[in-house]
């Protein structure tokens, strides 16, 4: 979520939810991936209704060097709070992407199947919102990239 006012009411509705549904949970995986799996698909459902359009074009363009190369090539260092910052200014989709990706360690397959795009589109949106979050970090430490 963009805001931690946004990310309260995402938990606090699939709390309910969760609430309503542990009758449903059968036993046979952990407790903690069947919870996950309705707190994460709640906060999808959350952006799905506030986005107008999810898909993206894809553009032919160049894959630059992945954003973790380019802070270790300018020894940055940054905080996980900083970093979150910098992830929740990305818009929502290219948030999602990333958050999906890195944080849940879904594949671009299933990326791509969650949110009901093509698994192109998965790999195009991390790859933006890479290349935004090198932006602002290259911008914040005022690192000139050639």
């Amino acid at each position: 979520m963009r805001n931690k006012t946004e990310a309260d009411d995402v938990f606090q509705d699939a709390f309910i939810i969760l609430f309503q549904k542990i009758n449903q949970f059968k036993f046979d995986g952990s407790f903690e991936g069947w919870a996950k799996r309705i707190f994460v698909n709640e906060a999808l459902e959350v952006l799905r209704k506030k986005q107008r359009q999810l898909y993206i074009a894809i553009e032919d363009s160049n894959l630059s060097n992945d954003l973790e190369d380019e802070i270790i090539n300018h020894r940055v260092v940054l905080s996980k709070d900083e970093l979150l910052k910098h992830i929740q200014q990305l818009p929502d989709n290219y948030r999602m992407v990333f958050n999906l990706y890195y944080f849940e360690n879904y594949s671009h397959k299933a990326i791509a199947n969650k949110l009901k795009m093509a698994e192109g589109t998965s790999k195009s949106l991390l790859s933006r919102a890479k290349n935004m979050l090198r932006a602002k970090i290259n911008e914040e430490f005022n690192i000139k990239v050639s």
